[in-house]
């Protein structure tokens, strides 16, 4: 056993001293990533890194941090009613929108990739659009007012198909469904644009090998050819989807209220805001952000084995 270990450790000393050499010899390049690599660490890493320690204190601003162990995460799981009412809101936007939308998204990219190159970038501004415009809750706000000069409310009782207007956003029954609605508008961003960038990179000489090797439709050409050259894309994609998907913040505030009535509309991500921006309790806060983050990891992790089988 001992002469096992000495021969590891020798083994781990000269890997360790081959890697130093090399690094040596590349020295340059890693000038050229220093100034990327120094921002991501003081931007994306060190606030990760931060977040998970002042999660296991008690932290309001105005004192220094105080060490309470496991208290925010046991207030959390075990006491905290609305932050599971919001796990829960959370969890069916992103298995509803999260798929809905990916799918979505190469849908319409792989349609406009048949278009006319004028058309097809007029469409994809189109459909790129509601995804960056900042005020498009104010169109579902006059849609769904609970009144009668609302235009759903309005149709909906001139085809007799209601006696009396409905409270859409102020009901519980409807409000989650309805932005769910909205995310699904807004779904078509940056991963319908890596798509249509993805399509438009294809070589058009593997369709003509695929149709001399026996591909005989357009689904076989999808699933044998498109899918597998695209996987960086979809990749891309779906972590873009999970993104937007577990970071519902803004619909449900904008068109529910904050809070919403009975919390029907709250997510996670409410709930950080709630407790970061409102009450100022930080640790808590980081609490709720960290569940988060191991959460969209664990989905980023299930779609990546997922898509590794496809067109294998």
């Amino acid at each position: 056993m001992k002469e096992f270990f000495s021969k590891y450790f020798a083994l781990r000393k000269h890997n360790a001293q081959v890697a130093w050499k090399k690094a040596k010899l590349a020295k340059n390049c890693y000038l050229f990533l220093a100034p990327y690599a120094i921002l991501f660490t003081m931007f994306f890493v060190f606030p990760v890194v931060a977040s998970i320690y002042f999660s296991f204190t008690y932290y309001n601003i105005l004192e220094p941090p105080r060490f309470i162990g496991l208290h925010n995460y046991i207030s959390l799981l075990l006491e905290d009613e609305i932050f599971l009412v919001g796990v829960k809101n959370t969890l069916l936007i992103a298995v509803i929108t999260g798929p809905l939308g990916y799918i979505m998204s190469f849908f319409f990219a792989w349609l406009i990739n048949e278009l006319p190159r004028w058309v097809r970038s007029v469409a994809v501004v189109i459909f790129y659009a509601p995804s960056i415009a900042g005020n498009c809750f104010v169109i579902f706000a006059v849609f769904f007012r609970g009144d009668a000069y609302g235009y759903v409310n309005a149709l909906l009782m001139h085809f007799g198909l209601q006696d009396a207007p409905k409270f859409w956003l102020t009901d519980p029954k409807y409000m989650i469904w309805i932005c769910m609605l909205v995310i699904l508008w807004m779904s078509l961003g940056t991963g319908f644009l890596s798509f249509v960038a993805g399509l438009q990179g294809v070589d058009r000489a593997q369709f003509e090998a695929g149709y001399v090797d026996g591909v005989k439709n357009r689904w076989q050409e999808l699933w044998y050819i498109t899918l597998p050259n695209m996987k960086p894309m979809l990749m891309f994609g779906a972590v873009m989807a999970i993104t937007q998907a577990f970071g519902v913040c803004d619909v449900t505030m904008q068109l529910c209220g904050y809070p919403s009535t009975d919390y029907a509309a709250r997510t996670i991500v409410t709930h950080l805001f709630d407790y970061g921006f409102s009450r100022f309790e930080m640790g808590y806060a980081c609490a709720i952000a960290t569940i988060l983050f191991l959460m969209m990891i664990l989905c980023n992790k299930a779609i990546q084995s997922l898509l590794r089988r496809v067109g294998t």
